[in-house]
């Protein structure tokens, strides 16, 4: 069968898993605090070069910006599964379904989001209870962030084709090209021209249709079965119903977590502007950190899948435990480093003391705690990597979703403490961390206790 360009395809069958995981996870990884760093730099720019509330504006912004992406991120972690199991398998027609129907619907999801951001932000951050002084310029912010949806969504769709072929280096190149746009571009349009949240806003539109841009050329250019051509363009219903099956779970549990984490951070704007610029100064250094996780979680899906569809299930048993410890390892060191140094880390947003009061405030009570979501991330992970994707959502929205909501009704209507809103966090990472690991070592048990399919086991060390 054709192939990927080998120069950038790690091979997922065969060999030792411990450098192949590393070598598919650390692009990922790279790629995601380039991702993050949009929305970073955005913050910095305008809490250097502007006014707290327009800082507050910014950064508060990535709850309500994820709650509207994460069923179509979600679905794109669907179209991963099945043309990563298409490849274990070695079905040429069913790889060249997909890649028309990723691409189509990538464009599709994008138009719609970008209809329904302009529609709705408003209203939300309305909800929500953001500040007079902050919402006329978050509206300004979104209006024109969303405008840049079918860039953002293009570019997320073609990575998880790029990750099932385990090409994972090219989606970093093309955001590393992206990032630097995006940072002259904050710099030109806000320090240069003083267009405040509407400049970083424009900035971030550009940067993502550079990504994008980057993506669908790559793709056109590569061999068949993986190649795309614009006049191929159609959805092919099977493919997309698999992909609805894995990815729409995966998704409104994305959804969902946001949503729980919009009641957060209206429980957070309850203390002010300085706490809602503290915490989404601390906030992107949380997401920082939370690209390591995800980098193993979407390594655990394509190495799972491929290797479930090539019948070798116990190199399937080994990459779960393998991401799991390397993602527990490196996050913890990560963690551990921005909190001993945090003020340092948080100056980089604010020179304003109560700014980075707060920011210190969540570091300490949520960073150095997040390791703990590793346990039910490559956990649910791995079940997606086998075609089951409710479980790991229902169990998750109950543990972090639900036990969240119950926690800000409860404990901070009565303390209305700071920290102790924030300690939510930690806890309920231990209780869906202990549901996810349990389900997924009684679904490794039932799916694995069949005779190996399609190729024999693996016997490379780990």
């Amino acid at each position: 069968m054709a192939t990927a360009s080998d120069s950038h395809k790690i091979d997922m069958l065969h060999g030792s898993l411990t450098p192949r995981l590393l070598a598919f996870a650390i692009p990922l990884i790279l790629s995601g605090i380039l991702q993050q760093s949009f929305n970073a730099v955005d913050v910095a720019v305008i809490g250097r070069y502007a006014t707290s509330e327009a800082l507050a504006a910014v950064g508060s912004n990535g709850p309500l910006i994820n709650i509207l992406v994460n069923l179509f991120i979600g679905i794109s972690i669907g179209a991963n599964v099945v043309i990563a199991n298409y490849i274990g398998r070695r079905n040429e027609a069913g790889i060249r379904k997909c890649i028309s129907t990723v691409i189509t619907l990538s464009l599709i999801s994008g138009l719609l989001l970008l209809v329904i951001g302009l529609t709705l932000s408003r209203p939300i951050l309305e909800l929500m209870g953001a500040p007079m002084d902050v919402i006329d310029l978050a509206s300004e912010y979104l209006g024109i962030y969303f405008l840049g949806m079918p860039f953002m969504m293009v570019y997320n769709f073609g990575s998880a084709i790029m990750r099932s072929m385990g090409d994972t280096r090219r989606p970093f190149y093309a955001l590393a090209v992206a990032s630097a746009a995006n940072t002259g571009l904050d710099f030109l349009f806000v320090a240069g021209m003083g267009m405040g949240v509407s400049g970083v806003a424009l900035g971030t539109v550009l940067a993502n249709g550079i990504s994008a841009a980057f993506i669908i050329l790559w793709l056109m250019r590569e061999q068949d079965p993986y190649r795309f051509s614009p006049r191929r363009m159609r959805v092919a219903l099977p493919e997309l119903r698999k992909m609805l099956r894995i990815g729409v779970p995966a998704g409104m549990q994305g959804m969902v977590f946001s949503g729980a984490n919009l009641f957060i951070q209206a429980a957070i704007n309850a203390y002010g502007a300085d706490a809602i610029a503290g915490s989404a100064a601390s906030l992107t250094y949380e997401a920082y950190c939370y690209f390591i996780i995800a980098a193993f979680s979407q390594a655990t899906v394509a190495f799972v899948s491929q290797n479930y569809g090539a019948g070798q299930y116990e190199r399937c048993r080994r990459a779960v435990r393998l991401c799991m410890v390397l993602s527990a390892v490196a996050t913890l060191v990560a963690t551990q480093l921005i909190a001993l140094n945090s003020t340092e880390c948080l100056s980089l947003f604010s020179t304003d003391p109560e700014v980075i009061r707060y920011g210190t405030m969540r570091l300490h009570a949520v960073l150095v705690f997040q390791f703990l979501a590793c346990s039910y991330e490559i956990s649910g992970s791995a079940m997606r990597g086998l075609g089951n994707s409710v479980t790991p959502m229902v169990l998750t929205v109950f543990g972090t979703c639900v036990l969240r909501l119950v926690w800000i009704y409860t404990v901070n209507a009565r303390f209305h403490d700071f920290t102790l809103l924030l300690d939510v966090y930690p806890v309920s990472w231990v209780i869906t961390g202990i549901m996810v690991v349990w389900a997924w070592l009684r679904m490794a048990r039932r799916c694995f206790s069949r005779p190996a399919g399609l190729t024999n086991q693996s016997n490379q060390s780990d």
